[in-house]
């Protein structure tokens, strides 16, 4: 049976993932599909369209062998500025996204989270409504929803919460994971402490999982990438050349490293494997409570491999070469997505998703065993490892491994947000252009659903075994256990 994943991209960040996504995603199931057919991998992600009769035509996976007519993602696409959609649609990608299942304006939330929410969700509900309907009337199976989009600006993260939310009530049985682009403290956006965190409370109030991605974790990972490439090729690293963020923000290798991401998550769903893992499991066994769903992602590799007339020294040099660094790599600090270091905080729950027809269950169980005595796991779930193996590699490598941590290190970045927050808000900076479109309580609910939920956190990182009981045996009774 297929399970299918509807993709929402929403706002300008939101929309370049999404596009380096379909662009990663078609070269996967184009390396693995040589045969050119129909398949139950390829309709997780699209659809097959006869596209020669009026109106088209979807085609059924039936047994997998059916030809491919036109593909057309499961997506729908939302922007209140047309300048990111109107370039997608120029692309190379034009073919695959369906403009049945756009939604844009042109002028834009203004980098106002309150215009975002308030004025252009209410304004496009019904069309956004309608979009989402039709692309879920068209799944069999249809398993979760993915978000993407970005907390610092406008409409990624006003528009997108609102949508969050509208899920949350028109699609309830249907899971809504989030991949969430967190702003850095270097961001150019004046606002988005006040976006930032007015978002984050709904996604505490409405997403079942988020998955945190820091801008400058990108950053310092691309720059580590490029350096690395710089010594493989005879170079003299960071010093010896110019980094990709020296030479403008590198937004396309930062892209690529999220839709790395969502693909190796979505791996278990679309390919064979001895233990899947579908999304429904990551909620069901790495989220103890409801608010307490932002997991942690690292991976390894990092970046998908360059294409095949760029493969050489410096590529092969940055591939894992055993499956043994592969989970070393992820439980290290420089293979995360957002700038913490888990191993010194505690872990909840921890989900490893391996890729590779060299791995198996035993050489899982032994790398976690070498490892757990490296990690603090909570004391009243020691055993917290949910553990999945997929057949199907990364492109071009022989193996990689996906690490989704629910850890209580999130809450050192929780704390930075307020903090960032709090140094506007005190003097209520701008927030005169939020309370056109918002009450100012709007302010102090979201401070307080993110400082309760950052206290959680905080709560469980020092959390100790509770002292034993001492059982009291009644006299006379000695022959009882």
């Amino acid at each position: 049976m297929p399970r299918e994943l509807v993709t929402i991209q929403v706002g300008q960040c939101g929309n370049q993932i999404g596009c380096r996504f379909w662009e990663l995603a078609l070269r996967e199931h184009a390396a693995y599909n040589t045969k050119g057919v129909y398949d139950e991998a390829l309709s997780s992600f699209f659809r097959n369209v006869d596209t020669r009769v009026e109106p088209p035509r979807n085609l059924p996976v039936g047994n997998g062998h059916g030809p491919i007519r036109t593909l057309k993602a499961r997506s729908v696409i939302v922007d209140m500025e047309c300048g990111v959609i109107n370039e997608m649609l120029k692309g190379p990608l034009g073919e695959v996204l369906d403009t049945r299942q756009l939604v844009s304006d042109v002028s834009g939330a203004g980098n106002n989270w309150a215009h975002g929410h308030h004025v252009y969700g209410p304004q496009y509900h019904d069309a956004i409504l309608d979009k989402i309907r039709l692309t879920t009337e068209d799944c069999d199976s249809l398993q979760s929803f993915m978000l993407l989009h970005s907390l610092g600006g406008g409409t990624g993260s006003g528009v997108g919460t609102y949508i969050v939310r509208m899920l949350a009530d028109e699609f309830p049985g249907v899971f809504r994971f989030t991949g969430s682009v967190f702003p850095s403290e270097e961001d150019d956006v004046v606002t988005s402490p006040y976006n930032a965190l007015l978002a984050l409370g709904q996604l505490v109030e409405h997403a079942d999982c988020v998955l945190p991605i820091e801008n400058q974790a990108l950053i310092d990972i691309v720059n580590r990438v490029d350096a690395a490439r710089e010594r493989a090729a005879g170079g003299g690293g960071a010093a010896g050349g110019t980094t990709a963020a020296a030479s403008g923000k590198p937004f396309d290798s930062m892209n690529s490293v999220a839709a790395t991401l969502l693909l190796h998550m979505t791996a278990s769903v679309r390919f064979e494997g001895p233990l899947n893992v579908d999304l429904n499991d990551i909620t069901m066994n790495l989220v103890p409570y409801p608010r307490m769903h932002f997991l942690l992602s690292s991976m390894s590799p990092l970046l998908p491999p360059p294409k095949e007339r760029d493969v050489g020294r410096q590529a092969l040099a940055l591939q894992p070469r055993t499956l043994d660094q592969v989970f070393g790599e992820v439980f290290s600090r420089d293979h995360q997505l957002i700038r913490a270091d888990p191993r010194n905080a505690t872990y909840l729950a921890c989900g490893l998703i391996a890729r590779g027809p060299t791995a198996t269950i035993a050489d899982i169980n032994r790398n976690v065993a070498r490892l757990r005595p490296q990690l603090r796991m909570v004391h009243w779930n020691s055993e917290g490892f949910k553990l999945g193996i997929c057949s199907t590699p990364p492109v071009g490598c022989p193996f990689g491994l996906l690490c989704l941590a629910n850890n209580t290190a999130i809450a050192s970045t929780f704390t930075t947000m307020k903090e960032r927050f709090d140094k506007l808000y005190r003097r209520r900076f701008y927030t005169h252009h939020y309370e056109q479109y918002m009450d100012r309580s709007g302010f102090e609910s979201a401070m307080e659903l993110v400082a309760d939920l950052t206290h959680q956190y905080q709560e469980l990182n020092g959390a100790t075994r509770a002292p034993a009981i001492t059982r009291l045996r009644p006299r006379g009774l000695s022959f009882l256990p």
